[in-house]
């Protein structure tokens, strides 16, 4: 009899709506949506805060709140998955777990949905009119997405969510801003930002990512002045419509060839301004002519030698990417019109002397792969740079799992050049709580106790400034950056405010933190983990997590990210249609955290076909073991070695978990259930249903598996659990998920002898089977050589052997060589024509095999043994037929 399902069991059949049963096939769609109902109804996984409560005993999650952009992706659905295996085995093993939600609706993002949802334009209403239609676009995403993440059977705690938008999150982002002002962390300061022509708004260097794009390098002829030493020089550039931006020209001062030019003056081609030519060593002398241009603003250096020269300033594009009235008869132009344009009248004008096609990496916004430009624009900064190594050093003291996500974390770091830009130009987002003195442009900041404010609906705190007395303010019209207000989850989760009678900042839950888990994904690590860090380490001088859990992105089965060019995305909810959330969850522990995978249906497949396993092993245990069974006095050796095995594995699945390591955890539970468990012990049990010892090891064995399996697969195992061991009742008393993590309850056996007597149980049970006799057939004589010490009897009883000896000497057995495989793109061309003489010595058995040397004598020569392999094989001259385990040899006579 096996555990699997016999013809149409594996069947979704109905099942009872209201009551867990083990009756009939396992239902998913069914028991999944009942359990996930009565688990957000009966708020299974509430946390009960208490400020008393010992941070150590508490696990709190620093879950990343989703963007409210569209809908559940592969990678929501994987990274929460993973997020919950660590909940749920956490509040079985400690008790106490924080796991909230929270929706990311303040940014450009929720913008851009709203524009596309409704079909309008943010610039055709009032800012206020389109921050409602916002919040609104906002809510019915939020709805959905909360549906169906209760889909996934989440262990999330419903109570503690959380809107980036919402009044309270907007009072603690604006204390973040008043408290790094007052402590000299921030600054308002006019000085070129990197800039999205097509969101029209600041972005921090973060937002940036490079992109592959085509181009031309166009060599332009730039004339000489005066009495110069020649009538022109050439410069090579790829963005020509910059060209009436020119401010000056840059020679490397140990450029022989081109210091002639340094001191003098050029005239800008078709434009006519005339720059300085200037020596300075951040010129790249490899790179086009080695003469550059600077213009206001092409890039980083541009802005270097614009700081470091004091050069003037020539705005030729404006905050939509559209050329200035500065670029004369090109003005309106978009850039790459300008760019056209310009190239044609150079060319016409003679200045063109030759134009390639290249392909270059240009900086892009990450949200709109638009190219970024750089302008002059009053921003708000978050200071950084002189905290760089404080910022490293609190990397090194959390946890990274996988610890090579750190690496990504120092590079990061390492690499920053500006300060953290903060403030964008949008319509729906957090304001900044500050107004400006009309007069002298003095910052009023809001007082704490009146936050949050907005500055363009109300007041300032103030009826005249205090630096010049005037009483006309400006509203300050910026927002904050998004990741200014989603850096600071831990401090929302733990109630971060300002107590206004004590005069400093408390929590409301201090127990949570510094929390326990950053769960994330690595694309993400400069910009939320990076910005968490700063924001919590300056408000509380704490690193703000233990550890962080870095999850990868799910790719397609060629293993090439899904998007949507591609036409290779996965919907979540086709595939949540087709299988169980269960066999889901199964799937999505299949990669080691951190690395990229493959969506492949196999895993899901698999994973349903464990349910099954699962179900049908769980019926068996029913009819072969009482609910209850007493325990004997001793345990029969293979029932103890069954709980002593049982010991050993939950002792390594609770050290993976720990660790984080799902996919090992999920590996070796599913190889002991699977193979250990149904395929040789339940078979065992079937011999000895009536025995006290066996019924005692199975449903102790039993109960523990559920247990084990719970944080991975929740449906199935409640559904079991309780359908078997608890009945009716609240889910607060009676749910698998708020049991104590099994832990190794020291039963102690031969666990080799063990495992050696059920490979001889699995060979015996194979030589029935293809010989075609029933696996209660008796066996006159077995004789076995290997450590089967102590499981003797159990083996004779089991497959009706009459007489089973254990033999003290191996049996005559002789090794022979079967074949001799030469490497023939080794041998071919080291031996040439004698390659033939070798085969036909192969072939006739005329060679010496040297064990010791390791090498093959043969037609006068000797090859090394890694140019050929060796096949053996074993055979038995003795009475009756040899069978042969991993660690025994078995005669059947």
């Amino acid at each position: 009899m096996s555990t699997d399902a016999p013809d149409g069991e594996g069947e979704r059949q109905p099942a009872s709506e209201d009551e867990p049963t083990l009756e009939g096939g396992y239902d998913p769609e069914a028991v999944e949506e009942r359990w996930q109902r009565r688990w957000v109804d009966e708020e299974v996984y509430a946390y009960e805060s208490d400020p008393e409560k010992d941070p150590n005993t508490v696990y709190a999650i620093d879950t990343p709140p989703p963007t409210v952009s569209g809908s559940l992706h592969m990678g929501h659905l994987y990274g929460h998955t993973l997020q919950d295996f660590a909940a749920r085995f956490q509040r079985m093993h400690d008790g106490d777990v924080l796991f909230p939600f929270g929706y990311d609706d303040n940014g450009i993002a929720s913008e851009r949905l709203t524009e596309k949802e409704l079909d309008i334009r943010h610039q055709d209403y009032e800012r206020r009119e389109f921050q409602q239609l916002c919040r609104e676009v906002c809510q019915e995403y939020e709805a959905e997405f909360t549906e169906k993440m209760q889909g996934l059977g989440c262990s999330i705690d419903w109570g503690n969510t959380y809107k980036t938008i919402e009044p309270r999150v907007q009072r603690v982002s604006q204390l973040s801003f008043i408290d790094l002002y007052e402590q000299g962390r921030e600054y308002r300061q006019k000085a070129p930002a990197i800039w999205c022509p097509e969101c029209e708004t600041a972005i921090s260097q973060v937002e940036m990512e490079d992109m592959e794009k085509g181009a031309h390098f166009n060599d332009i002829a730039f004339e000489l002045t005066g009495d110069a030493p020649r009538d022109e020089f050439v410069i090579s550039t790829t963005r020509p419509e910059l060209i009436p931006a020119c401010v000056s020209v840059f020679v490397h001062p140990d450029d022989d060839e081109n210091q002639d030019l340094v001191g003098e003056t050029a005239r800008i081609p078709i434009f006519g301004h005339e720059v300085p030519i200037i020596a300075d060593d951040r010129v790249d002398m490899e790179k086009g002519s080695g003469v550059v241009m600077c213009c206001t603003f092409g890039d980083q250096k541009d802005i270097e030698w614009y700081q470091a020269h004091d050069l003037p300033l020539r705005v030729a594009i404006d905050e939509s990417g559209t050329m200035t009235d500065l670029a004369g008869d090109y003005e309106g132009m978009s850039t790459d019109e300008a760019r056209e344009a310009i190239v044609e009248d150079l060319d016409d004008a003679g200045y063109l002397r030759d134009r390639e096609s290249i392909t270059h990496t240009v900086q892009v916004h990450e949200r709109c792969d638009t190219p970024v430009e750089f302008r002059v624009s009053k921003q708000w900064y978050v200071e950084i740079l002189d905290h760089k190594e404080e910022y490293l050093e609190a990397g090194r003291e959390m946890d990274w799992y996988p610890e090579k996500m750190f690496t990504r974390y120092k590079h990061w770091i390492e690499g920053l050049e500006w300060d953290w830009l903060i403030s964008r130009q949008r319509d729906s987002g957090i304001p900044f709580p500050v107004w400006y003195c009309e007069d002298c442009d003095h910052e009023i900041i809001a007082e704490k106790e009146d936050l949050p404010v907005d500055p363009l609906s109300d007041e300032p705190p103030v009826e005249t400034c205090p630096e010049c007395g005037g009483d006309e303010f400006v509203a300050e019209e910026d927002v904050f950056d998004t990741w200014a207000t989603s850096s600071l989850t831990p401090l929302i989760n733990a109630g971060w405010d300002w107590d206004e009678d004590a005069e400093e900042f408390t929590m409301s839950k201090p127990e949570l933190y510094p929390f326990d888990l950053r769960p994330q994904g690595h694309d993400i690590i400069s910009f939320w983990l990076f910005h968490t860090v700063v924001k919590c380490y300056e408000h509380t001088g704490e690193v703000p997590f233990d550890a962080t859990m870095i999850n990868g992105h799910v790719l397609d089965e060629n293993r090439e990210k899904m998007s949507k060019s591609r036409g290779n995305i996965v919907a979540p909810d086709e595939v949540l249609a087709e299988y169980p959330v269960d066999a889901v969850r199964f799937w999505a522990a299949s990669a080691a955290v951190g690395d990229d995978f493959p969506y492949q249906e196999k895993d899901l497949t698999a994973g349903e076909k464990l349910l099954r396993k699962l179900w049908n092993a769980s019926k068996l245990v029913n009819t072969l073991a009482p609910r209850e069974p007493d325990e004997p006095e001793e345990l029969e050796p293979i029932d103890r070695w069954l709980l002593a095995e049982l010991d050993d594995a939950t002792e390594e699945l609770t050290a993976q978990l720990e660790a984080y390591e799902f996919a090992k955890a999920r590996d070796r539970l599913r190889t002991f259930f699977w193979n250990t468990f149904c395929d040789d012990y339940l078979e065992i049990a079937k011999e000895r249903e009536d025995n006290p010892s066996t019924q005692y090891a199975l449903r102790t064995a039993h109960r523990t598996f559920l247990e084990l399996w719970a944080p991975f697969l929740p449906h199935v195992t409640e559904e079991i659990w309780q359908a078997v061991y608890t009945g009716d009742g609240s889910l607060e008393e009676t749910s698998i998920h708020l049991r104590d993590w099994p832990e190794p309850q020291g039963y102690d056996a031969d666990l080799e002898a063990g495992e050696t007597a059920m490979e001889v149980i699995s060979a015996l049970r194979r030589y029935k089977s293809e010989n075609q006799l029933p696996l209660n057939a008796d066996l006159e004589a077995v004789a076995v050589y290997g450590e089967v010490d102590g499981f003797a009897d159990a083996i004779a009883n089991v497959m009706h052997v009459a007489d089973l000896e254990v033999l003290s000497d191996q049996p005559e057995i002789t090794t022979q060589v079967a074949s001799i495989d030469l490497d023939y793109s080794q041998v071919g061309p080291q031996y040439g024509e004698k390659v033939g003489e070798i085969d036909a010595g192969i072939e006739s058995g005329d060679y010496e095999l040297d064990r010791e040397d390791g090498v093959l004598r043969v037609a006068g020569e000797e090859l090394a043994e890694d140019l050929f392999e060796v096949e053996r094989e074993r055979t038995y001259s003795g009475e009756g037929e040899m069978l042969e385990t991993e660690s025994a040899v078995v005669i059947v006579e």
